[in-house]
This record gives structure tokens, sequence and C-alpha cells, in this order.
């Protein structure tokens, strides 16, 4: 029976890596393999298991508690996203991103690569690597006209805004996802992986902007007059980006987890919403769009237009990937794992098991091909190393940044594939060595910093 839920599992893993080709949202194979694990695990009454992560041991438990145990931890994951996700609508719904674009001063192709990589790798790092996407990729069409020029800024955002993700603990789901699990603490984090995302970004674009295609002017496009920023934008910009800074935080201050902090921050930014919303009506009753506008708040407009697709298939890949960690089988795989694979570098653990650095890097290649998401999530199952071991940090990196070495690595690229209609083999032969570089600089970076500090 255990054999079967592991066939399940895989047979939805292979669903989900070839959701465009198959035509069908990767949401629907992760809640399907979640359902019929759990029911498989019922019917057959197999044994659970949580891992003592002290006596790095399996200590059997009863299905309710271990569901219970695993629905609480990947609720605290989804009520965090949830709550970041609103954050961003309702900055978007003062058109708050517009105000970026008055950063852009310069035709200068050069200029304007470098202006919109230091953006994408900062704002990844506050309202994460997808979402700094969307946002670039809005504003980079405001300004250039042409398409073919369009898509070599978008490769190099897209890498850019993952190597932003890696280092924050609210710039990535994955990153999140080890943070709220307690594997990594944020000043930790920041000390050992801004380096590395620094010159992941760095290095391609440094490489980039010798490239014939970003050299010399470009045409500007006029402003559109319906991308009106006003004080509110600029206020709720500001405000929504330093409230979801403010979640790490109100975390090392309280020992609360992330989502409390997050729904204080939701709680601060959705009133002054609701007030700078009424003051607008007042001010604009004769518009055709202010008897709409009455009716629905800016905190409504946000929560129906979060992205429950997303939230949907999260709450499926975790609850998957608890089925097989409650079984025991990525813990016993992780322990196959570290014994059959040689070591490359130095100890990356500090619980007495050694984990090769090749191992890692093979995670962070294989993110490029098959979803982090479960990646991660896999790892969480299957190493109990303490908090803010290296591990942690080089996983973090790894899942982080390897998706962009190919379009359909991560969420940020798959996004900017859809927006730009990105070719997946113009992406290969253009960028995905661009970021094979920049990932590998990163993470030989990381190795000798773990060394030094």
């Amino acid at each position: 029976m255990e054999t079967l839920v592991i066939a399940i599992f895989i047979l939805g893993y292979l669903a989900i890596t070839l959701e465009h080709n198959l035509k069908i949202d990767k949401l629907i194979p992760a809640l399907g393999m979640m359902a019929v694990s759990w029911a498989v695990i019922s019917l057959g009454h197999l044994p659970v298991f949580e891992v003592n992560t002290e006596l790095l041991e399996l200590e059997e438990s009863h299905l309710d508690e271990i569901l219970l145990h695993h629905l609480g931890k990947t609720s605290e994951i989804l009520i965090f996203l949830v709550g970041a996700m609103t954050i961003v609508e309702i900055i978007d719904y003062f058109n708050g991103f517009s105000t970026i674009k008055d950063f852009v001063r310069t035709n200068s192709r050069v200029r304007l690569l470098w202006i919109f990589s230091i953006l994408a790798f900062i704002l990844s790092a506050i309202i994460d690597n997808l979402t700094a996407t969307i946002v670039l990729i809005t504003i980079l069409r405001k300004i250039i006209k042409t398409r073919e020029d369009r898509l070599w800024f978008a490769g190099l955002i897209i890498i850019a805004a993952n190597a932003g993700g890696a280092w924050s603990p609210i710039g990535d789901v994955t990153t999140t996802m080890l943070w709220i699990g307690n594997k990594v603490t944020t000043l930790n984090l920041i000390k050992y992986l801004f380096i590395p995302s620094l010159l992941c970004m760095v290095v391609p674009v440094l490489i980039a902007s010798r490239l014939p295609a970003f050299k010399g002017t470009i045409p500007m496009v006029e402003d559109d007059e319906t991308d009106k920023v006003d004080q509110y934008s600029r206020i709720m910009l500001y405000l929504g980006l330093t409230a979801i800074i403010f979640v790490p935080i109100f975390k090392t201050v309280t020992h609360l987890p992330p989502y409390v902090g997050m729904m204080l921050s939701l709680a601060v930014v959705a009133t002054f919403g609701e007030l700078y919303s009424n003051t607008r009506i007042s001010f604009t009753s004769i518009d055709h769009d202010s008897e709409e506008s009455s009716h629905h708040s800016p905190v409504h407009r946000a929560l129906s237009g979060i992205e429950m697709p997303s939230i949907l298939f999260f709450l499926g890949i975790l609850m998957a990937v608890a089925a097989l960690e409650s079984l025991g089988v990525l813990f016993r795989f992780a322990d196959g794992l570290t014994t059959t694979i040689p070591m490359l570098g130095t100890e990356l653990t500090g619980s007495g098991t050694q984990v090769s650095d090749l191992v890692v890097l093979i995670m962070g290649v294989a993110s490029a091909v098959i979803d982090n998401v479960p990646l991660v999530a896999a790892s969480l199952g299957m190493f109990a190393d303490p908090t803010d071991s290296p591990l942690w940090h080089f996983i973090a990196y790894s899942a982080g940044t390897g998706g962009s070495m190919l379009i359909i690595g991560s969420a940020a690229g798959v996004v900017a594939m859809g927006m730009e209609k990105i070719n997946f083999f113009w992406y290969l032969k253009k960028i995905s060595l661009l970021a094979l570089i920049g990932f590998l600089a990163g993470a030989v970076t990381f190795m000798f910093m773990r060394i030094l500090l």
C-alpha cells in the first residue's frame, strides 16, 4: 500500500510538470493526489509517523492527530500568502505600482537593464518574485514599445526577481515555507544569502549589458493618461510595502507565527484603504465609475483578485508531500541519499548527518524542470537539521534561483512567458546560460561565505 501512495505521488508530480502539455491546471493533480494519498493511508490502515527532530527518529502517531498537525502547518503558509496577496491587490487598487515608473528617467538600454534588474531584486524581496515580475513587466510595456526589445528585459527581470526572492523570508514561496517552518531566521537568511543572491543577479546582468541587444538607446512610449498617479497611490505603495516588511520584525519581537503579523499588517493597510477610498469617491462623485466604486471596497476588490488557484495548489502539494512524510518515506529516502551521493565541499548539516553540496545543487537544477514548491516541501520532511543550519540556507538559495535556468522553472518565468508570449526555446537559447552562470556564481560564493562566517 505504501508503494501505491508513492506511485500516486509520482503520477501527480508528472501531471504537474507536464501542465502545459496536458492543458490541465496544476492545481487539479495536486488536489487529486493529496486526497487519494490520504484515502489510501486511511483505507489501508497504514501506520503514520512524526519525525522527532531531537532524536532523529520516527514516532508513531494517530491519523487524526497527524492530519491536524500537517493541516495546521500548511494553513499557516496559506493564510500568510492570502494576507500578502491581499495587501498587494490593495496597492494595485490605488494604482500604487505606477509610482515606480517615476524611477525610470533614461532611454539607454544598459541603464534601463540595470534599473529594472535592481527594482526586480528589491521588489521581489518585499512583495515576492511572482508579483514583482508582473508589476515590472506591466511597467516595461508602458516604457518600451517593441516586443522584441521587451523579451530581453523580461528574461533578465526573471533572473533578478528569483535572485531577490531567495534572500528574503517573504520573497519566495519556498523561502517562506522554510521560514514559517522554523528552518531559517530572518537575520541569518539575509546574512548568508544576500551576497550570493546579489551576485546571482549582478553577474548575468553584467554579461548581458555587453550584448548587442542592450547597446544604444530605445524609443520611449508616451505616458498613458489612464495611469494617473495621485497622492493616495504613493501613500498606499509605501504603506503596503512597509506593512509587509514589518511582518518579520513582528515575528522576531513577539515570537508569534508570521501569519499573525501579516493579518495585523493587512488590517492596517485595509483601514487606510477604506478611508482613502471614501475620500476619493467623495471628490469624484461625477465620475462614471463612482457608483460602482461605492459598492465595492478596496478590501473586497482585493480579496476577489487574489490567486485562489495558487492557494489551492499549495494546499494540495503540501498535504500530498505530508502524506509521504508521515509514512516515513522521505526520511528514509534522505538517509539513503546522503550515503550514496559522494561528498562535495564541507559538511552542510549540524545534526551529525552529512549532506553533500552536490545534493543541493542537483535540487537547484531540478527546480528548473519541476516545481520548486514540492522540492522544498519534500526537503522539510527529508532532513531534520536545526534552525539556521547551512543546509537550509543553501536549499533556500538553490530552490529559489535554480528555476531561472528554464522559462517554466519558476512562477516568475511562467507569468512572464504568459504576459509576453516568450518562446521556451528562445529563452533556452538567449537567457538560460546567463541564469546558469549567475546560479553557479552565487552557489560558489555561498560555499566560501559558509566557511568564513
